[in-house]
Parts: C-alpha cells; sequence; structure tokens
C-alpha cells in the first residue's frame, strides 16, 4: 500500500455538464419517490452519521461485529481483533482499532482479506473499462466509491456491505485522535488554523469536492448498469451536498492505495483496514495485494493488545489532518513550502530565467523545508535568491557564463539576502494567532476541545520549523565578516511567498 498524498492527485476539474434534454427521462427506472436520506448528520459535527441507538440497536446482534461478518463470508483465520478507544464526545460511540489477537513477529501475516470483501471500482462499476473511462475524463474515484456506498447505505440491511457501512457510522471518519478532518469543522474551527497555508488547502479541497458533487449525475448515466438495483433519484436529487461531502470525507479517511494492480483496482476499500489501524509515519508496514486477497505484513513486533500500525506513506502534517484528522509528532515527512519567484519586471528577467533553468529550477520556484532539514533549505534557497540582487548587466553576463548557479557574492548582498528571507520568516510567525509558547500552554490543558488540539499540534509544528530557518538565516547573517555594511539595494529582488 502506497498512501502517497492520493488526494493531491485529485484536481478535480468540472466535466462538461450533460444538457438538459438528455436528463429529460433518460431512464424508465428513474422515477419521483420520496427522498429516504439515511446518512442524517449535522454537516459541522458528522461523516456517515448514526446514532447511537441505532448502532446499539439489538436488532443488528444478528450480524455481530465486522470480523464476524468477514469470517463468515471467507476471512480466513487472522491474529487480529476489534478493540475500543474512547471517543472525546460522549454522544459518539468508542472508536474501533485493529490490534494483536497474540504476538506478533516482524514479518507476519496479521490478516488476508480475500478480494470478495474489498470494494474497489472494478468491483463498484461492474467492468473495469467503465472504471477507466471514468478514471481518464478525472472523476475521482473517491466520488465513485462515496456514491456507492451511499446508495448502498439505502438498501439498509439488505445490503450485503451493511456490517461495513456500521462500522464506517461507528468511525464516523474519525482518525486514531478521534477527530474529524478539518473538511468538516465549523468556519469558527477552522480559524484555528490562521496563519497555517492548511487552511487554504482546506477550502480548496472542499471546493474540489463540490465539483465533484455536480458531477455525479454523469455516473449515474455513465454505469446506468449499476444502479438499476437503486430504485431511487439520481445522486444530485438523492442526497444533499452535505451529505456526500461527509461521505467523501469517510471514504478519504479509510481508502488504501494498492500497487501492482489495474487501474480499476489500486483504490480499495478494505475492511479492518484504514480507519481501523493506526497510521504511522516512522514504521513500513503496508497492505497488499496478494494472489486474491489484500494482506498486511507487520513490520515490528507486537504483543497481544497492542495496536497495529501502518505506514501512511510520505505525508506532511498537513495532509496527514485533512485526509484523516490527526497529525505525527515524529513525522520526518512533516515540510513546508517556500515558494519564491523571479520578478518579471526585472529587466534582466529572461537571461535569469535561462540560468534558474540551466541549474534545474523554475522561474516561480517551490522549496520544501523539510523538519530537521531547516539550514540545508535555507542553503538551498541562496543560491537562487541571490539572483534577485544582480542588476549590473557585465555581472549578469559573468552568471550566465559560469557552469554553476554562481553569482558575485559581496558582504553588501550576501546580508540583503539573508535579511529579506529572516523577514520571509518573521512575517509567517506573525501570521499565526499565538505563538509557540502560548501552543505549548494550551496543549497541557486536558480538557481541550480535540480539534483544537490538533489543529493547535499542526501548527506548534509549523512554527518550529519556521523558527529553525529563522535560526539558520540567523546564524548565516551573524558569520558575516563585516557588521558595518549596510544590505544593497534590490529593486527587483525575488518575490516570496
Amino acid at each position: 500500500m502506497e498512501l502517497t498524498c492520493l488526494h493531491n492527485k485529485f484536481k478535480f476539474p468540472s466535466l462538461p455538464h450533460l444538457s438538459r434534454p438528455f436528463f429529460k427521462n433518460p431512464n424508465p427506472r428513474i422515477f419521483p419517490r420520496k427522498i429516504n436520506i439515511l446518512f442524517l448528520a449535522s454537516a459541522s459535527d458528522t461523516v456517515v452519521a448514526s446514532s447511537i441507538k441505532e448502532l446499539g440497536s439489538k436488532k443488528d446482534d444478528e450480524f455481530g461485529d465486522l470480523k464476524s461478518w468477514m469470517h463468515r463470508n471467507g476471512l480466513p483465520r487472522c491474529k487480529v481483533v476489534l478493540n475500543e478507544s474512547t471517543s472525546h464526545d460522549e454522544k459518539h460511540m468508542p472508536v474501533h482499532y485493529v490490534a494483536a489477537s497474540e504476538d506478533l513477529r516482524a514479518g507476519d501475516v496479521a490478516f488476508s482479506v480475500p478480494n470478495s470483501l474489498v470494494v474497489t471500482l472494478e468491483r463498484v462499476l461492474g467492468n473495469e473499462t467503465v472504471a477507466e473511462l471514468l478514471t481518464t475524463n478525472k472523476l475521482s474515484e473517491l466520488a465513485c466509491l462515496a456514491l456507492y456506498l451511499m446508495y448502498e447505505k439505502k438498501q439498509g440491511k439488505k445490503s450485503f456491505w451493511y456490517p461495513y457501512i456500521r462500522e464506517l457510522d461507528r468511525q464516523r471518519g474519525r482518525g486514531q485522535l478521534a477527530v474529524e478532518s478539518p473538511l468538516l469543522w465549523s468556519e469558527e474551527e477552522l480559524a484555528y488554523l490562521t496563519g497555517s497555508p492548511t487552511k487554504a488547502e482546506v477550502l480548496e479541497r472542499a471546493e474540489g469536492i463540490k465539483r465533484e458533487y455536480n458531477e455525479l449525475d454523469t455516473v449515474w448515466f455513465m454505469a446506468g448498469s449499476l444502479f438499476q438495483q437503486y430504485p431511487y433519484d439520481i445522486p444530485t436529487e438523492a442526497f444533499p451536498f452535505e451529505i456526500f461531502k461527509q461521505a467523501f470525507v469517510a471514504v478519504q479517511s479509510c481508502v488504501v492505495h494498492l500497487q501492482k494492480v489495474p487501474l480499476a483496482q489500486r483504490f480499495a476499500l478494505v475492511p479492518l483496514g484504514p480507519p481501523l489501524l493506526p497510521y504511522r509515519s516512522n514504521c513500513k508496514a503496508m497492505l497488499s495485494a496478494v494472489n486474491g486477497a489484500v494482506e498486511l505484513v507487520v513490520d515490528r513486533a507486537c504483543k497481544a493488545g497492542e495496536p497495529i500500525v501502518v505506514w501512511c506513506g510520505p505525508q506532511p502534517n498537513s495532509k496527514l489532518l485533512i485526509n484523516y484528522g490527526f497529525v505525527d509528532d515524529d513525522n520526518s515527512y512533516d515540510r513546508l513550502v517556500v515558494e519564491a519567484a523571479l520578478n518579471t519586471e526585472d529587466p534582466q528577467y529572461q537571461d535569469k530565467r535561462l540560468v534558474v533553468q540551466r541549474n534545474g529550477k523554475l522561474s516561480v520556484q517551490v522549496f520544501h523545508v523539510y523538519a530537521g532539514k531547516e539550514k540545508e533549505a535555507v542553503s538551498d534557497m541562496l543560491p537562487y535568491l541571490r539572483l534577485g540582487y544582480v542588476s549590473d548587466p557585465s555581472e549578469m553576463q559573468s552568471v550566465l557564463s559560469s557552469q554553476g548557479p554562481v553569482c558575485p557574492v559581496s558582504p553588501c548582498m550576501e546580508r540583503a539576502v539573508l535579511a529579506q528571507l529572516a523577514d520571509y520568516f518573521n512575517r509567517r510567525l506573525a501570521g499565526y494567532l499565538t505563538t509557540l509558547n502560548e501552543d505549548e500552554s494550551l496543549l497541557s490543558d486536558p480538557n481541550l476541545n480535540p480539534r483544537r488540539r490538533v489543529a493547535t499540534e499542526l501548527v506548534r509544528l509549523e512554527k518550529k520549523i519556521l523558527h529553525a530557518c529563522l535560526q539558520a538565516t540567523t546564524e548565516l547573517i551573524d558569520e558575516l565578516p563585516d557588521h558595518t555594511v549596510s544590505p544593497c539595494p534590490a529593486p527587483y529582488a525575488l518575490l516570496l511567498k
């Protein structure tokens, strides 16, 4: 399994809307009926919500728990159990997680789920040709899978997938910290992320989900044979947007990206997989497609009763929060982005553009600043930023004739470059609502709202990266030989954001 920022792959482009004449009575199986939405939920509080009363009903005892249902339907003996973790909200059921049922050693197979119990686009859309057509046309796999589960849920206990859907209801899209994705937070709660680029990412992702919703009817007409078993209205009439968004986020939190499988099988919903499996950034256990099943081989020893963890892929904490509702304090893949751009008003813009391209950079260059590697990132930015302080045409010709990213470096120029960089990091830090010390104080409160807590953890880690960058820049300023030299002017300094 490689959960490598797979949600970034969806750009959610709009498809051409089908014309109204085509929608007019396109299928005799579509007839007016009262909408009976089973995905009832508060948009700000739940994902695929059902009440505790529903989930705890004795009428559900006939199905047993998720694992019992899976064993009855082909799951071979495995080495895991489902344990409970209490919820921060007493109105919600505890969150289940997968734990070892016996002592495990690295390399042991914890479980092997047969493909008959795995939901993929190939299974959903009936044939791989239609699945490939949909993905080629940029209608995301997540939208198709969410729509399928929404219609299946309308079937209630008649659905084969009822026990699995009931488990997803119980999880409510919550990750291991029992917090929903910020895609489902209120505007007031999103304010916790002020200053963080993650806030803009959340809003952009939400707009993408809305565009996906507007294209759901495309699936209905392209895969008509699939929906013949559902005598309901077309998607956008059967499901309001908020209900679809909750289902989308629930699927987002548990979809698995399988490797070395056909296109229509690469995105899979695997019972016993996420979100029942806690994620870690520092492990290498992955779900893999093996001989008609999806299996998990553990990468470390695990005592009976301990949670079994899997790798979430090389994702920064911003993506972990948006996709799964948590951040990882020990995430070596965590990073911030610094975007630098050549000034297009610079008379020597074209020459500088040639220089950066020759050195593998772009006129608008993104620098990734990884946690713990801030000094290296600052050093990597400096040759690029120095170009903004080259104004003399003869100096520019010297740079053009050099074999590397070489600029004539004077104390005046270096002080100006470093001062610009330090000012940039200070401005980013000033954009947050709290300081690092205030974050630490908030996190020491055991009664802190869980969404506020996870947001504070994220911005705290971002600020630590920015402070480390600022410290590295300050140290370079202190190393300059002559502190009496003023920074040289730069009318066409590079733009940082």
